[in-house]
């Protein structure tokens, strides 16, 4: 069976948990990281030298990065309605993927960790401040690149968890200057809200 490394709350978890949900997948969980079992201990450093989670356990197989795993997990299944087989097609949605891994979690984290929570070292307005507008910024490209129901086109794919996630965290936070109105993004949030396993793992009172 699969089991899941990382606990329940925590921000890559939590899209793993999504697409676990979507597939139907039969899996265990169990909780690493902040304020549960130690993942510098060396039991876990063995499985991740990283010392990260999520961690996804195949049997033998050790597969870390949220990304990673969100694309093994859609290929282990042949769900290729989410990671599509055309070439040209998978690209448009790994280059969203991508986009989030490099280009949005950065100031996601410091918007939230520093200018939500006040949390040392994020929240000093050095960080705090260019974090926020980063945010903004990315969250204005993405209400105009939504020109269809979802970012690949007209129908989930795994392009949309990673972004769905970090347009819940928006929709979440409440310390946002100057916040603009994306209409776009409002309705992209409420159609994501649609699916059951969404709201079972993103919007589920967490930010």
């Amino acid at each position: 069976m699969l089991k899941l490394l990382g606990r329940k709350n925590a921000f890559n978890v939590r899209k793993v948990l999504w697409l676990l949900d979507e597939l139907g997948l039969d899996f265990q969980q169990e909780d690493w990281g902040r304020f549960h079992r130690d993942t510098q201990v060396p039991e876990f450093l063995a499985i991740n030298p990283l010392g990260k989670v999520p961690v996804l356990l195949d049997g033998a197989a050790v597969i870390r990065e949220s990304h990673v795993i969100l694309r093994y997990l859609a290929s282990r299944q042949q769900a290729w309605a989410l990671y599509p087989q055309d070439l040209v097609a998978r690209a448009g949605v790994e280059a969203w993927m991508d986009w989030v891994a490099y280009e949005m979690t950065g100031p996601m984290q410091g918007a939230y960790l520093g200018g939500e929570q006040g949390l040392e070292p994020w929240c000093q307005p050095h960080i705090a401040g260019p974090a926020r507008e980063g945010y903004k910024a990315r969250m204005v490209i993405l209400d105009q690149a939504l020109t269809s129901p979802f970012l690949a086109g007209d129908a989930f794919t795994l392009a949309d968890i990673p972004a769905g996630f970090i347009v819940h965290r928006w929709f979440s936070m409440r310390n946002i200057p100057d916040r603009p109105e994306l209409p776009a993004l409002s309705a992209y949030y409420e159609r994501l809200s649609a699916r059951p396993a969404f709201m079972r793992h993103i919007r589920n009172g967490l930010p």
